[in-house]
């Protein structure tokens, strides 16, 4: 599938910016793209090899494993193909809980440390399981609880009400989410997206960065049982800190119960925004300060199993430049041959019967291609037609509600290796559709 789209991107970029005289900006975009996937790829490591490091603590601790018995039947139910308690169960839940709360900084790195685990039961090397493709569908299509960088804009350029888009852009994730993993389960089922038969396989130990695969999913349950049982002490500062970052909550929502007043800027949210943004602020201090502490009263060396883990981010974001840097080279190039624009105007008078305003053409199809790119059309819209216009917001949900669906398949798969994507990104795609239509749908029921 990656094959025929990226020959595709390329050669319509240099039949279209032969035809349009654009063959300067093709060239451009070419080195562009290059330039923005090391950029993208160096920018990843330091953030990589932090969040690495804590899943290794959490996972020599029992964290991981705890976490994944307690939600194993719903993701029993999305990923039969993995054991209840294997590592890569601890990794999705993590990046779809970091997905939600809108922590990109940290849903990357969990993502990444996820396919690698999902990549040590994948008997086919280089195809894509039937548990990639759900997880990667799932992933950009996540359930978005505050869309913070679409309620930022809207803030900044002096919006009304900036945060009405936090219920639109959650049911239109709710939508999406839905679609992907229907479409995942069905399309798996085809015969043009089924496994192959599995090839022998003579060397089971090419390791991904510095971690084996290991040869049967037995050996990568062998992950180290806790180190031992908390003291008394030990439960009570976890106790303690777990109370403090609650504290901490209530006084961020409530300020009224410690006899503070409510800052002017959360004056006009409601409980649940304010609560979802306080989670958004105190997750990942949580994090940092709750998975050592866990670790090291169960008797786990903190520090130097953080940088045993810390070192695997290395390896990981080396793997992914070629994949990051193919896939922005021919995404850059289509852009910059006017691709996007010539899309635009050809499926104008087709969209327009459906009452699917012109101006959002741009950015549903620049949204699956590049972020940068759909954040530059979403603040030219801001700027051009005003931040409380109803197609406006319809943009805001939008783009709070869909992913980047090729930066996601290039820069997860590429971690892992994997060059036969089979049904993830139709299945991204239609996730990605179902998003768009939901958007504006919702959008004109309840703010039209």
């Amino acid at each position: 599938m990656l094959n025929y789209i990226w020959l595709t991107l390329v050669v319509l970029a240099v039949a279209i910016g032969g035809w349009a005289d654009k063959l300067k900006d093709v060239t451009d975009g070419a080195f562009d793209g290059a330039k923005t996937a090391v950029t993208i790829a160096l920018g990843l490591i330091g953030i990589m090899a932090l969040w690495l490091g804590l899943m290794r603590l959490a996972e020599r601790c029992g964290l991981v494993q705890r976490m994944a018995r307690w939600l194993r039947p719903v993701m029993r139910r999305l990923f039969p193909d993995v054991p209840p308690e294997h590592p890569a169960m601890g990794s999705m839940l993590m990046n779809m809980a970091a997905n939600m709360l809108g922590l990109g900084n940290a849903a990357t790195p969990l993502g990444l440390r996820a396919m690698r685990d999902l990549e040590s039961l994948n008997p086919r090397p280089g195809v894509a399981s039937n548990a990639m493709c759900t997880f990667l569908a799932i992933n950009t299509s996540s359930v978005q609880l505050i869309p913070a960088t679409a309620i930022a804009l809207l803030a900044s350029a002096g919006s009304r009400q900036p945060t009405i888009i936090v219920g639109t852009a959650l049911m239109a994730t709710l939508c999406s989410t839905a679609v992907g993993i229907t479409a995942v389960k069905l399309l798996e089922k085809m015969r043009a997206f089924r496994l192959p038969e599995i090839e022998p396989r003579p060397d089971r130990s090419a390791a991904i960065g510095e971690r084996e695969i290991a040869p049967a999913p037995e050996e990568t349950l062998a992950v180290e049982a806790p180190v031992g049982r908390a003291p008394w002490w030990g439960s009570a500062l976890t106790m303690l800190l777990s109370l403090f970052f609650v504290a901490l909550f209530v006084r961020m929502v409530w300020p009224g119960v410690f006899g503070l007043p409510l800052a002017p800027e959360a004056a006009s949210q409601t409980g649940f925004v304010r609560g979802v943004n306080a989670i958004s602020l105190l997750a990942i201090p949580f994090l940092l300060s709750f998975f050592p502490l866990y670790a090291a009263v169960r008797g786990v060396k903190v520090y130097e199993e953080f940088v045993e883990g810390a070192k695997e981010g290395f390896a990981v974001i080396l793997k992914i430049i070629p994949f990051l840097v193919t896939m922005l080279v021919a995404i850059n190039m289509f852009k910059g041959a006017g691709g996007i624009d010539l899309l635009t105007r050809w499926l104008t008078p087709v969209f327009a019967p459906l009452h699917f305003p012109p101006d959002l053409l741009p950015l549903s199809l620049m949204r699956p291609l590049s972020g940068g790119a759909s954040l530059a059309i979403f603040t030219e819209m801001i700027q051009r037609l005003g931040p409380d216009n109803i197609v406006t917001l319809m943009a805001a949900t939008i783009f709070g509600s869909t992913e980047t669906t090729f930066y996601v398949v290039a820069v997860y798969f590429g971690a892992v290796g994997i060059k036969q994507t089979r049904h993830a990104i139709p299945a991204g795609l239609l996730a990605d559709l179902a998003g768009i239509i939901a958007a504006v749908i919702i959008c004109r029921a309840v703010l039209g």
